[in-house]
């Protein structure tokens, strides 16, 4: 995982079948808020746009939100948005927050208690880019929908 850089010139519309952002408000109910969203967003691209989307990418989406938003809430007090794009081969989860520190992927210890999120993250999703943002970074999670 490291800093990413997007090249291709493909427009918002060319790439994304349906897009959402969420305002989260850093509070204690957020990462439940954040849940609730990703399940309304793959409902929509349900009934609205006739994407199959799998029982086990809708569990992935959820554990992946829930790790993103508790990392940025933990680490990033205050605002954080969260960002989600349907493509025609997969779901981008995107995470935006206020702290400029890149995310520490540890290496893997049986032994270590806690601090587990983002090995489980990259273990379950096609990609994990985190780029820096004017005000903070963006943490990126790309789950395949095949």
């Amino acid at each position: 995982m490291g800093p990413h850089t997007d090249g291709s010139d493909r427009t918002e519309q060319e790439e994304y079948l349906l897009r959402a952002e969420y305002d989260l408000d850093g509070d204690d109910g957020c990462v439940a808020r954040a849940r609730r969203h990703a399940a309304a967003f793959l409902d929509r691209a349900r009934d609205d746009h006739r994407r199959d989307v799998s029982a086990r990418v809708r569990e992935l989406s959820s554990l992946v939100v829930s790790e993103l938003v508790t990392n940025a809430r933990k680490y990033a007090p205050g605002p954080v948005r969260m960002e989600l794009r349907l493509g025609a081969d997969g779901m981008d989860i995107i995470v935006r927050d206020g702290n400029p520190a890149f995310p520490v992927l540890w290496a893997t210890d049986a032994d270590r208690v806690g601090r587990h999120g983002l090995e489980i993250v990259e273990a379950v999703t096609a990609a994990l880019l985190v780029d820096p943002e004017p005000a903070g970074k963006r943490v990126t999670a790309r789950l395949s929908l095949r």
